[in-house]
C-alpha cells in the first residue's frame, strides 16, 4: 500500500498556501533522496495562454526551492505539442509560459523544453515486461531523460479523452516527443494537406525511409514506405502534415500508462497533484471551462499510480459546483468524470499502470 500525504487549502496567520506545500513535501520524504548535484527534471504545464486555469509559478518555485535546498539542480519542463497551437515548437513554447508568468524570478529556475526546438529531439527509451502491450521503444524528450531525477508537479483536472489529466497524463503524453506523442495517440500513419504545403522540403529531409516526394510540387506521403515514426510532422513548420486513424480511448491509456513507465523508470522520482480550479478539460485548450467541484487540496507521494488514485477519489467524493458543465450532467454512472465524458475510462490507465508495475492503486491517505 503507497503512502499519499494529502493537505487541505486551508491556512492560518502564520502559514500560506506556498508555505503549506513546502511542508507537504518534506513530510512526504521529499529529502530522502540524494539531491546533490544532481539534474532533476520538474514537468509541468504551462497552460495553453487563453486558459486562466493552469498551476500558479508560485507551487513551481516551491517545488524547486525544495530541490535547491538538498543542494539540486532543478529545471522545469515540457515537451512540445501534437496539435496545432502555441506550444508547438519551443519557441513558441518559451513564449506562451512566459506570457502565463514562468520565468526564472517567479520560478527560481531556469525552463527547458525537453523535445527541442521542432520537438524531433528525442531518446529511444526501450520497454519490456511480460504486461508491456503497445510501446517498445517509447520516444522520450532528450532533455528529460538527460535529467537524474525525475519529478512531475500536476494540475488535476478532467479530460475528454483520458477521463481526467492528472500524474501519468502529465508524465506520459507529456514527457513524449511530437512523435512519442503521435504514437499514443494514433495508429495510423500521417498524411500531407495539400493546401497548407509549401514545398520547403524539411518533411523531406527528416524522413529517413525515403516516403515522402514532389510529384507535383507538394508533398506526397507514401504509405507503403512510412513507418508512422512522426518526425515529418515535428519538423513541418505549416500544420501541413497531421495524423490519421485515431486509438481507441482504452488504448490511448493504456500507452500513455506505459510512456509514463518509460519516463520513470531506473531512476529516483517523486510528484506532487494540486487539486485547485479542476476545470473540465486539459489544459491544453486555450480556454477553460468553470471548475465542476471546489478547490480540495495538495497531494504528494513517490508512486503517480496510488497519487492519481487518491485524487480522483478526492474529486468523486466532492459535490458538484453549481453552473458548471459537471452539474448539468446526470449522475449515470456515480463518477464525475465518466459523468462528464461518458466514452472515457480513466481506470484502463491505472490498471494498466499498476500491471506493468509502475505503481500501485491501494494507498494510504496521510494528512497533515
Amino acid at each position: 500500500m503507497a503512502q499519499v500525504y494529502f493537505t487541505n487549502f486551508r491556512t492560518t496567520l502564520e502559514e500560506n498556501i506556498p508555505a503549506k506545500f513546502s511542508r507537504l513535501l518534506k513530510e512526504s520524504g521529499i529529502e530522502k533522496i540524494n539531491w546533490e548535484k544532481k539534474f532533476a527534471a520538474i514537468k509541468m504545464h504551462f497552460g495553453e495562454p487563453g486558459n486562466l486555469s493552469y498551476l500558479r509559478p508560485n507551487y513551481a518555485k516551491v517545488l524547486a526551492d525544495a530541490i535547491k535546498k538538498q543542494g539540486g539542480l532543478p529545471f522545469l519542463t515540457d515537451c512540445n505539442t501534437l496539435y496545432v497551437g502555441r506550444r508547438k515548437n519551443a519557441l513558441e513554447h518559451l513564449g506562451a509560459a512566459q506570457e502565463n508568468g514562468f520565468n526564472v524570478l517567479s520560478t527560481g529556475c531556469q525552463i527547458l523544453i525537453g523535445d527541442g526546438l521542432k520537438g524531433t529531439d528525442e531518446v529511444l527509451v526501450p520497454l519490456d515486461g511480460p504486461n508491456i502491450k503497445h510501446i517498445h521503444e517509447a520516444k522520450i524528450g532528450a532533455a528529460i531523460i538527460d535529467a537524474d531525477i525525475f519529478v512531475s508537479l500536476t494540475h488535476f483536472k478532467g479530460h475528454e479523452s483520458t477521463g481526467f489529466g492528472g500524474t501519468l497524463k502529465n508524465i506520459g503524453m507529456g514527457c513524449g516527443s511530437r512523435a512519442g506523442k503521435m504514437e499514443m495517440h494514433y495508429s495510423g500513419k500521417p498524411e500531407v494537406n495539400q493546401d497548407n504545403c509549401v514545398a520547403c522540403a524539411s518533411c523531406y529531409r527528416n524522413c529517413a525511409h525515403g516516403a515522402i516526394s514532389f510529384p507535383h510540387q507538394k508533398a506526397f506521403i507514401d504509405t507503403d514506405k512510412c513507418v508512422g515514426c512522426g518526425r515529418c510532422i515535428g519538423s513541418c513548420n505549416y500544420d501541413a502534415i497531421h495524423p490519421i486513424d485515431g486509438n481507441s480511448n482504452v488504448i490511448l491509456n493504456e500507452r500513455i500508462a506505459e510512456y509514463s513507465l518509460a519516463v520513470v523508470q531506473n531512476r529516483p522520482h517523486f510528484h506532487a497533484s494540486i487539486i485547485q480550479d479542476v476545470s473540465p478539460y486539459c489544459d491544453c485548450h486555450a480556454e477553460n471551462d468553470a471548475p465542476i467541484v471546489p478547490n480540495i487540496g495538495m497531494l504528494a507521494s513517490f508512486d503517480p499510480v496510488a497519487l492519481d488514485q487518491a485524487s480522483a477519489d478526492l474529486v468523486n467524493k466532492a459535490s458538484p459546483l453549481a453552473n458548471s458543465i459537471l452539474s448539468e450532467s446526470q449522475d449515470l454512472y456515480h463518477d464525475h468524470f465518466k459523468n462528464i465524458f461518458p466514452e472515457t475510462d480513466w481506470t484502463s490507465c491505472l490498471n494498466h499502470a499498476e500491471a506493468i508495475g509502475l505503481g500501485t492503486r491501494h494507498y494510504e491517505l496521510i494528512e497533515i
